[in-house]
């Protein structure tokens, strides 16, 4: 019955569609708030109407029943999901280290709208967040994660039922690796953090009349700066190379 309503190039244009739309809502650098939804649409409908011929032969046959159909695509469009939410929560690490130095750096009530979360963030973490990105996009990294739109049909056949387990799993190390990213790069602030905080309270402690607080804060943040300066560059090489490193190894395995 469906095979007489919907024929088979506009059912193997739909299939592929719902995979790839629901990348691109979710895809760091594409699904942005600040992207506009007809770009990403018509970016989704190119990339569709490129691999689609390419795709055809791996495609299923149309099914039999509408709730079958309903099925099918609820299927690609979650594949399509997880795809994008591999690559934000990797992005996420430099939301997490930049909101850690924050609060050590005396940064932690300079708060902006954080474009890649939508939200309120702390200035290094937005700062970190935007840059991670731009270093995506510059070193071509991006790359990888068109190549996962068509790749990923070697990993997630379609038609076949997602295994659940595996997604859920997947994101529970992906995220416990980006917490451990976070940490890394807030590392030296971390240190910093306990010298200066252990001096200010031995200081506090031998002149009890001294304002502690108006000496600490601009201490705490030129010395903060300081650190940021030396330290970010070696911070966004050693995430891109994680970024680059996990995301092939989950979506990528070939």
């Amino acid at each position: 019955m469906l095979a007489s309503l919907l024929p088979a190039e506009i059912f193997s244009y739909l299939l592929v569609f719902s995979r790839i739309g629901a990348t691109m809502v979710v895809l760091p650098g594409f699904g942005e708030s600040y992207v506009s939804p007809r770009i990403r649409l018509a970016l989704a409908l190119t990339i569709t109407a490129v691999l689609t011929p390419a795709l055809a032969a791996r495609l299923p046959a149309i099914p039999a029943a509408p709730a079958a159909l309903v099925l099918l695509l609820s299927g690609e469009i979650l594949i399509g999901f997880f795809i994008g939410t591999v690559a934000r929560v990797l992005l996420s690490a430099l939301a997490t280290g930049g909101a850690m130095l924050a609060f050590l750096s005396g940064f932690a009530n300079a708060l902006l709208f954080n474009p890649m979360l939508s939200d309120q963030g702390a200035l290094p973490a937005v700062f970190l967040s935007v840059l991670g990105l731009l270093l995506i996009f510059v070193t071509n990294t991006h790359h990888l994660m068109l190549m996962a739109l068509s790749d990923g049909y070697n990993l997630f056949a379609p038609g076949v039922l997602p295994a659940f387990g595996d997604f859920a799993d997947t994101l529970a190390r992906l995220l416990a690796d980006s917490f451990r990213i976070g940490l890394q790069i807030a590392m030296p602030f971390l240190l910093f953090g306990i010298v200066f905080y252990t001096g200010m309270g031995l200081l506090a402690r031998l002149m009890p009349q001294m304002p502690i607080f108006f000496v600490a804060l601009p201490a705490q943040i030129m010395l903060g700066l300081f650190i940021m300066m030396v330290s970010f560059p070696a911070a966004l090489l050693w995430f891109l190379n994680y970024y680059q490193t996990s995301f092939s190894r989950v979506l990528l395995p070939g």
